[in-house]
């Protein structure tokens, strides 16, 4: 009996294997910038992977993308229920990623963390950024805004704040014309959790379920790709 599981790490492997095949070239978050200024950059993927829950599942994405030699950029939450990012194993496991030649950036939820302690949002954001540079012993380029279970929408924090007046390069759906990346790529992500979704240039495509394997058939000139670990698994969800 064929198995209705889709999102195996096996599948997975597979579409990143298809990608290659199909001669697309995987980059990090902060090379966009560098790459939209070329023309004829030819076939891009922005390999994207917001670690929500499992920093555990994020090292099985790892190995796959060590294994096929192509990079990505992977963002770290520092306030969650989920995972404490600087457990023996959790930290270890990040700095893998981090000395494998991987981006890594911040998995924002400003405006929830301000709205809970009542504090600044711009100085707990300053805060975060310092804690997380230190102990990681890098200077992040990049913030995710994630979305959690508060109703608050952490990327409004940005519609009066740029990137750069914290130090970034960019948001991950900054619309400023030096990145702008959502409203000028194919966007496709498992954030579903058990189906795809997608959207051109910004405008979601409704009924389009297709997997990121799928989507590689059509030959997108620049795809967006957003993953997350914890969507993933061996054989079925409940393992």
């Amino acid at each position: 009996m064929e198995s209705k599981f889709s999102f195996t790490f096996k599948n997975l492997e597979n579409y990143y294997i298809k990608a290659l095949s199909n001669g697309y070239k995987f980059i990090q978050c902060y090379e966009y910038p560098d790459i939209k200024r070329k023309q004829n950059f030819g076939k891009i993927i922005v390999n994207r992977v917001d670690i929500d829950q499992s920093p555990q599942k994020a090292k099985r994405l790892l190995e796959i993308f060590n294994r096929l030699n192509i990079k990505a950029t992977f963002f770290i939450r520092l306030h969650s229920d989920y995972y404490n990012p600087f457990s023996y194993e959790n930290y270890k496991i990040l700095k893998a990623i981090i000395e494998s030649g991987h981006e890594i950036g911040y998995h924002s939820e400003i405006i929830d963390i301000a709205t809970i302690w009542n504090e600044n949002a711009e100085e707990c954001l300053k805060r975060d950024i310092e804690v997380f540079n230190k102990i990681f012993r890098v200077q992040i380029k990049g913030i995710a805004s994630h979305g959690g279970r508060t109703g608050l929408n952490n990327l409004d924090f940005w519609k009066n704040s740029k990137p750069e007046n914290f130090g970034m390069l960019y948001e991950a759906y900054d619309k400023e014309p030096g990145f702008n990346l959502f409203d000028e790529s194919f966007y496709i992500s498992d954030s579903s959790w058990t189906y795809w979704k997608c959207y051109d240039k910004g405008t979601i495509v409704s009924g389009d379920y297709r997997t990121f394997g799928e989507h590689i058939d059509t030959g997108h000139q620049l795809i967006y790709l957003l993953i997350h670990p914890e969507t993933y698994y061996d054989e079925h969800p409940y393992e």
